[in-house]
């Protein structure tokens, strides 16, 4: 495993690291608990040493999760979660959004209490918002609580996971101190992120950790036409429609272009090797919710990249989308 200096922070973060979400058992399809925990350890192994997980995520059960896991390993190990907005409030919320409405002072400290007990833990590595919206930049009462936690010795720096399609929100914070981190979706179809906010980043000195590497699994190659998903998969609705077509189409056209110059790698290989080809990510949290997959992913950081041309021939992959909320139209 390969590791990369995480920002301004200085912690040293595994190339590859552990995305939680899928553990929570509620919106992957069914998880056993033993895999997940097998699948921890095994990650751990295998050195990686960060953890992303979310309140959201199974209502709290992927922190419950890996708060058993790290009552058993001594090994060094960061952990970031996130507390959700207040229920009912618009996801993502609108650019002017009151940051008081949806994440008011009292929910962001009650809020970490529960993460902490779950976790088993006296303090957060990384406390993130689990959405933003641009008009909480200039305000100071979720920074002021956020402060703190952090003089509590609860929480050692601030995140922020960002909307989807919405990456940029987040500068303002940036520029003003505010966040130490911010998660992000970057893949070999959005690629927008390094165009504006991972220049702002790194001249800031931020964090960067790359969430869906793989498009919520289209870049595993591994769908086919007219897939079914489990009972509760959050797939059904982001590969509704014509959805899965259009997609299915577009990873056919990138594995002719990838198989002209790597015909062996696996497509789900390539998608990794992609994000930690930008010096700007620190780190890549793909999910992981059994041994195999623990193995297969941590295998990419070797050191190996993308050479400079390839990637730029990638560029023309570039697609701008939005599932969660849109339907393509054909």
């Amino acid at each position: 495993m390969k590791y990369r200096t995480f920002g301004n922070l200085g912690w040293n973060f595994s190339e590859i690291s552990f995305g939680a979400w899928a553990i929570g058992g509620d919106m992957w399809g069914p998880q056993n608990d033993d895999e997940s925990l097998k699948a921890l350890h095994k990650a751990i192994d295998l050195g990686v040493n960060f953890i992303d997980t979310a309140q959201g995520y199974g209502s709290g059960h992927s922190e419950e999760i890996i708060g058993r896991v790290l009552k058993e390993r001594k090994e060094e190990l960061y952990v970031a979660t996130k507390v959700p907005p207040v229920p009912g409030t618009v996801w993502p919320p609108p650019e002017d959004q009151d940051v008081n409405e949806s994440f008011p002072a009292s929910r962001i400290i009650n809020e970490c209490e529960k993460s902490l007990r779950r976790l088993q833990r006296d303090y957060i590595d990384i406390y993130q918002f689990h959405t933003w919206a641009t008009a909480f930049n200039t305000r100071n009462e979720w920074y002021e609580a956020m402060m703190r936690l952090k003089e509590q010795g609860k929480i050692r720096a601030v995140g922020v996971s960002v909307p989807d399609t919405t990456p940029d929100d987040v500068i303002g914070s940036l520029a003003l101190d505010k966040v130490d981190s911010v998660q992000v979706i970057y893949n070999i179809f959005e690629q927008y992120p390094e165009w504006n906010l991972f220049p702002a980043a790194e001249k800031l000195g931020a964090g960067i950790i790359v969430r869906v590497p793989f498009d919520e699994s289209a870049l595993t190659g591994k769908l086919k036409p007219g897939i079914t998903f489990p009972e509760g998969d959050v797939r059904s609705h982001y590969f509704r429609g014509n959805n899965l077509n259009v997609v299915l189409k577009k990873v056919k056209e990138l594995e002719g272009f990838k198989n002209k110059r790597h015909p062996q790698m696996p497509l789900a290989e390539y998608a990794l090797r992609f994000c930690l080809s930008n010096k700007a990510v620190n780190t890549v949290i793909p999910g992981i919710r059994n041994i195999n997959q623990a193995e297969l992913n941590t295998a990419v950081s070797d050191g190996k990249f993308l050479p400079d041309d390839e990637l730029f021939e990638l560029k023309k992959f570039y697609w701008k989308k939005d599932f969660w909320h849109e339907e393509v139209k054909i």
